[in-house]
């Protein structure tokens, strides 16, 4: 990997970007960078179309980083009848664990805990749903030595995987197997700098303020120039703010709140597992261990029209729900201390209902709308983050539509930058952890870290996170701040604590990349 890469966005890249937006129309200019924007520019700019992505801030930043970072089949969409929502959830999740991004994608074993109050219906009613799941799996053809068979587990099984659930009330468990993203922002910017790669202009810090079916008026943040984009066709994959530049469109943002605890304090669980939200058939709150010794418990469901769509508030009401509902579960209950940090996503989901009616936003089905309207801006909106593609798709056939062009989409197979066999990966020359998030990319980061000490140390004691990370994401992912950094590149600052032990160390790795970029010449 070379300071040329085609695939890096940085500073450099953006300026190189703007120049030749001033001067040039594209065929697709896309509003949004969190994972609906980035699939539109890859599958636009894989069929051969000139593409233009703006993003008002970083990407990622909004919905797209706050998921439960699940690649998901749709269990619950099965349980609740939306079988067209759990067939794409399945095939979605097919292509991105087998040919997209097996390097960011895990297969995650689920625990469904069996104990002494469950209602034999509620038993057999999961028993059945998780044998109906495995058989969406083979129909996707998605293979059993990707995605494990369910099975049924001893009492004994159980406590070993989930230590936590080992409690007097527990009598056995039934294990199943989902998919599960490394980081949803690692998802992101893999899709980003493969569109870049393939020669989409990716910008971030753009402020679109007035769209119209071939322009776009935008404002660069960092300096307050006003600036025009002209496209021959104008997609909007906004998310949350789709309806800012759409009035026409219904939109219900949804928060989902997640808790952060300590691995160890749930016995560092070796498997996430599920409990039934009562009373709410088909939803249910999800124990969910990560990569780096956390475990997240979500989520919400709440509609919430005022909260900043960047940073969602978490009401008190959110964590009582979610601790009230895992505690029923737990040998040793969990407490508010033992909460260390938390987040929440607005999913802008797309209500069906009319006016005056207030269903639930649970009940609101995770499909995905592409509006068309001659005239107009194509819209692109709800769905979820396992059917980004499919939404991309969709809405770029309805641009070829518009431009004249036949291609079809070519990204159900196509790899993200990093992405390569799990034997191949095996063999490269690099920790696992790093291999697990940037894929081929791990050696050249490892590399990385041996060419100054501020690189090859860990930002505080208590994380395996290097200042090479920090650096590769200033120097390939469009890291600009501390922010950036700590929130997105990597997820610190989920822990406040540990963001603010890494703050320094952050800080220090910021100086060494400007340093770098000034003897270069290639800052803005």
């Amino acid at each position: 990997m070379s300071p040329g890469d085609k695939t890096w966005i940085n500073d450099a890249t953006r300026l190189h970007s703007l120049e030749h937006l001033r001067a040039h129309t594209v065929d697709v200019a896309v509003i949004g960078g969190g994972i609906t924007g980035a699939g539109v520019a890859l599958d636009a700019v894989s069929r051969g179309f000139s593409v233009a992505l703006l993003e008002s801030k970083d990407f990622g930043s909004g919905t797209s980083g706050y998921s439960s970072k699940l690649i998901h089949g749709g269990l619950r969409y099965l349980a609740r009848g939306d079988f067209s929502v759990a067939w794409e959830s399945a095939m979605e999740r097919r292509w991105l664990m087998d040919s997209i991004a097996p390097h960011l994608i895990r297969p995650l074993g689920f625990i469904i805990p069996d104990t002494v109050g469950t209602q034999r219906t509620e038993t057999a009613a999961a028993a059945v749903g998780v044998a109906l799941y495995d058989l969406l799996r083979r129909a996707s053809g998605l293979s059993s030595s990707i995605m494990p068979r369910p099975q049924l587990l001893s009492k004994q099984a159980v406590a070993a995987m989930a230590p936590a659930l080992d409690n007097p009330g527990l009598r056995r468990g039934l294990l199943y197997w989902d998919g599960q993203v490394i980081d949803d922002t690692r998802l992101v910017m893999g899709v980003l700098r493969t569109a870049a790669g393939l020669g989409a202009h990716v910008l971030r810090d753009v402020h679109a303020t007035a769209i119209t079916a071939t322009s776009v008026a935008a404002s660069n943040t960092r300096t307050g120039e006003a600036m025009t984009v002209h496209a021959r066709t104008v997609i909007n994959a906004a998310g949350v703010w789709a309806a800012d530049f759409d009035p026409l469109l219904t939109m219900t943002p949804s928060r989902g709140t997640h808790l952060v605890v300590r691995a160890e304090r749930l016995g560092n669980p070796h498997a996430a597992h599920t409990v039934a939200v009562p009373g709410h058939f088909g939803r249910y709150v999800f124990v969910l261990p990560q990569p780096d010794d956390v475990v997240y418990i979500g989520l919400t469901d709440e509609e919430d029209r005022a909260a900043d769509g960047h940073h969602p508030a978490v009401p008190t009401h959110d964590i009582d729900f979610l601790l009230g509902t895992i505690n029923r579960v737990l040998g040793v209950p969990l407490q508010r201390s033992d909460v260390v940090g938390s987040f929440a996503g607005l999913r802008p989901l797309v209500r069906s209902s009319g006016p005056g009616e207030t269903d639930p936003t649970s009940d609101i089905s995770r499909n995905h709308l592409v509006r068309d309207v001659p005239g107009e801006a194509i819209t692109v909106v709800g769905g979820k983050l396992t059917t980004y593609r499919r939404m991309a798709q969709d809405a770029v056939d309805a641009a070829a539509a518009r431009l004249g062009s036949s291609t079809p989409s070519r990204t159900k197979k196509l790899p993200l930058i990093g992405a390569a066999p799990r034997a191949t990966l095996a063999t490269l020359e690099a920790p696992a952890r790093l291999l697990a998030k940037y894929g081929t990319e791990a050696p050249a980061v490892h590399q990385l870290a041996g060419t100054h000490r501020l690189l090859a140390e860990p930002l505080f004691t208590g994380t395996q996170i290097t200042g090479a990370e920090l650096l590769f994401a200033i120097r390939a992912e469009a890291a600009t701040s501390l922010e950036d950094l700590l929130e997105r590149r990597t997820r610190l600052s989920l822990v406040p604590e540990d963001a603010d032990r890494a703050r320094g160390r952050a800080a220090e790795i910021l100086a060494l990349a400007a340093d770098t970029q000034l003897a270069t010449g290639t800052t803005e």
